[in-house]
């Protein structure tokens, strides 16, 4: 997706600064074009369910208009903790929150997210792209620190569940499948997901969710997040939203939503996104209401079409919930 001059005019006057407190539903489903240390100030409190924060890795990398710049370990957690501790008071009592971060600064994340959350898991991710190295291992994970604020916090492991081809297909003594499907199109079972995850892709230049932002996320890694850890009609922050997936992401499953990003082209382009997802709610790997592996876009189409898979177990995109005790 591209941003013309002409458009960028336009969804400017849809974005907000903010100069003095704000009532939530004045920033229900808004993008703050703003700088965070000054905008977390007149946030409201205890407003938020779901906080997903994508920070600027500790590595030397241009934004567009803006520069982040590589720093010593112990530094980057001093530059990470106070404006962190600061937007803590906007989260509910039951909020989750989840933290991505590289492998040379997750244990120093880690250290500062355990003075103020419950840290619950570490997540780590597959990225299907990366450079590969002469001298070391090819880098091509991330970390996603998942915490809470207490222990009442909402999780919904059906809604999560990943649908894979069965390559044992066992079965009872009846000879009827044992905890799995049979369809024209192969054996699949639901099955409970994990803290490494392997399904994802990173936009590229023929994916629709694509953008020319250097640090996007996928949309099915931020549908994970939120399908699992909020409900329908929750608030979830993303306080640097870059070309605004969290956002995108959270409209399209039925969350309220809130987007901070500091520089105006993006936060123009996150605009322009959510627009489009009026029309297409649609989220690559997320069909039929639960995940899928990797490059089953075919066998997505064929059961589609056929009608033929048994709804029983199918996750239910946040309906069967659980609060977590």
């Amino acid at each position: 997706m591209t941003l013309s001059n002409l458009e960028q005019r336009m969804y400017k006057k849809r974005l907000l600064r903010l100069n003095k407190p704000t009532p939530v539903h004045s920033l229900e489903n808004k993008t703050i074009n703003q700088n965070i240390h000054e905008a977390i100030p007149f946030l409201p409190s205890s407003f938020v369910d779901l906080l997903f924060i994508d920070p600027p890795y500790n590595l030397t990398k241009s934004f567009n208009s803006n520069y982040f710049k590589e720093m010593a370990p112990q530094e980057y957690g001093l530059w990470f903790e106070p404006w962190f501790e600061r937007i803590l008071p906007a989260l509910k009592t039951t909020a989750s929150v989840y933290v991505c971060s590289d492998w040379r600064s997750s244990g120093i994340l880690q250290q500062v997210l355990q003075k103020f959350l419950t840290v619950r898991n570490r997540i780590t991710w597959e990225r299907d792209k990366g450079r590969g190295a002469r001298s070391n291992w090819k880098n091509n994970t991330e970390d996603l620190w998942f915490c809470t604020v207490s222990d009442d916090y909402t999780f919904n492991i059906d809604a999560v569940k990943i649908r894979k081809k069965v390559i044992a297909p066992y079965t009872d003594d009846d000879g009827e499948p044992k905890d799995w499907q049979k369809t024209g199109s192969g054996n699949f079972r639901l099955t409970h997901p994990s803290n490494i995850w392997t399904d994802l892709t990173i936009p590229f230049w023929s994916m629709p969710e694509n953008t020319d932002h250097p640090a996007q996320k996928p949309e099915k890694l931020l549908a994970k997040i939120i399908l699992a850890s909020s409900n329908s009609g929750d608030f979830v922050l993303d306080p640097f939203a870059g070309s605004g997936t969290t956002s995108v992401v959270a409209k399209k499953l039925g969350r309220r939503y809130l987007g901070i990003e500091l520089d105006e082209f993006y936060a123009c382009l996150a605009e322009k996104r959510l627009a489009r997802a009026e029309a297409d709610k649609s989220i690559q790997g997320y069909a039929e209401d639960v995940f899928w592996e990797r490059n089953s876009l075919h066998e997505q189409k064929s059961i589609s079409a056929s009608g033929k898979l048994s709804k029983n177990g199918k996750a239910s995109g946040g309906q069967n919930l659980r609060r977590a005790k």
